[in-house]
């Protein structure tokens, strides 16, 4: 059972920090592309100081947004319901209410002020992407015991529903709590052989009963037999919490190869073609680059770290590399523009082709792309969203000095 870039998109969901995201930007003109409710976006100019993000669509554009539940609006307006006395995300998963029982409001603050309670379904005021404390229990688990095997009787002694537990990992992995188990266990097993362990001892280590069942999961999970496990390159993938929304990071023996935002455009063909540079299978699992890659994170949102250290696993040409290596020469808390990228790599007529390089950047944040801005000052484009974007182009600016 490989997982497939599909499958593993399928079991992603779009989750970020709720709350107005402009609070604190600094006094400037920003240029930025914007999607409208046909589909199409439009450039809109607009003073940064101006923390009412609903002004810059009609009621219509929000309430077409909010009945599509269009992920490209989270976190940008919320839904007062005027019937039930409740707000909403644009994404939330109840019933839509008619036009005129809505209005917008840019923060949750705001429609708090006005009397609504926070709906229960959606949970505006709750920072989304972070995970359950249930959750974060049993992952804690089998952080500690990755041969354990907790079986729905094992939950229920500990009080914890068994089809909520199933339901939280079909939503964020694609696949059953069992399913994701197994995957460690079998990541696990992998990691044994390779370090020099014999199949037997890395089958029964990682909890299995029989070399039978250990080589039929391994088949499945792997697309190998054991006895070639030493041989076989995988790429660890785990999902990560930021403020910003998940990620999903992910990581080979050498280094980390992946840092995406979970709704990143085009992540499928990203991922499939990251598998066959490397010729690696995609497999749930913990891997040391992306523990110490996670710590080094907290310290970069907390604003404590300014440059990360975590050896990277870049496959691509001989110009997008220099392109990336580049990038990583940005100070935090500064930007180049697309053009003084090329003339730093000696590619002044390569404009358009250092562009393209930069979006293909598989690393976000740890290969600073966000620090390329257009030679106007305006935002241009960011696999992320722009807003992200922005906000860390402002934090950077912030904790800088």
């Amino acid at each position: 059972m490989i997982i497939s870039a599909p499958r593993l998109i399928a079991g992603l969901r779009y989750q970020q920090q709720p709350g107005n995201r402009f609070n604190g930007l600094p006094e400037t003109n920003i240029s930025v592309n914007f999607p409208v409710a046909d589909n199409r976006t439009t450039e809109l100019h607009w003073d940064m100081k101006s923390t009412d993000n609903t002004s810059i669509w009609s009621d219509e554009t929000m309430y077409d947004a909010f009945m599509r539940r269009d992920v490209s609006y989270e976190g940008l307006f919320f839904v007062g319901v005027r019937t039930t006395g409740i707000f909403c995300r644009p994404t939330c998963g109840a019933r839509r209410p008619k036009r005129e029982n809505v209005e917008f409001y840019p923060s949750a603050k705001d429609a708090l002020l006005n009397g609504y309670r926070p709906c229960k379904m959606c949970k505006p005021l709750e920072p989304l992407g972070a995970t359950p404390d249930y959750i974060q229990k049993l992952i804690d688990i089998l952080g500690t015991s990755p041969s354990r095997k907790i079986t729905d009787y094992d939950l229920v002694k500990m009080n914890i529903e068994p089809n909520r537990v199933r339901r939280w990992f079909k939503m964020n992995h694609g696949l059953t709590f069992q399913g994701y188990q197994r995957m460690l266990r079998i990541n696990g097993a992998l990691h044994r052989m390779q370090d020099g362990a014999t199949v037997t001892d890395a089958a029964f280590e990682n909890g299995y009963d029989s070399l039978s069942g250990f080589s039929e999961a391994f088949r499945k999970i792997v697309g190998t037999n054991p006895a070639a496990g030493k041989l076989v390159n995988v790429i660890n993938i785990r999902r990560l919490t930021t403020p910003l929304g998940p990620m999903i990071a992910g990581a080979t023996n050498e280094g980390i190869c992946l840092l995406e935002f979970t709704e990143r455009r085009a992540f499928e063909v990203e991922l499939r073609d990251l598998s066959r540079l490397l010729k690696a299978n995609l497999v749930y699992g913990d891997n040391g680059h992306i523990s110490r890659l996670e710590k080094q994170l907290a310290e970069y949102f907390d604003g404590k770290r300014k440059d990360f250290d975590v050896p990277l696993v870049t496959p691509g040409s001989k110009f997008q590399k220099s392109v990336w290596r580049q990038l990583r020469t940005i100070p935090y808390g500064k930007t180049r523009s697309y053009e003084e990228q090329a003339v730093a790599i000696n590619k002044l007529k390569a404009i358009r082709a250092v562009a393209s390089a930069n979006g293909a950047n598989r690393i976000s944040i740890v290969i600073p792309c966000h620090r390329v801005i257009g030679k106007d000052g305006s935002l241009t484009g960011y696999g992320g969203g722009l807003w992200r974007k922005r906000w860390l182009l402002d934090f950077e600016k912030k904790n800088t000095g």
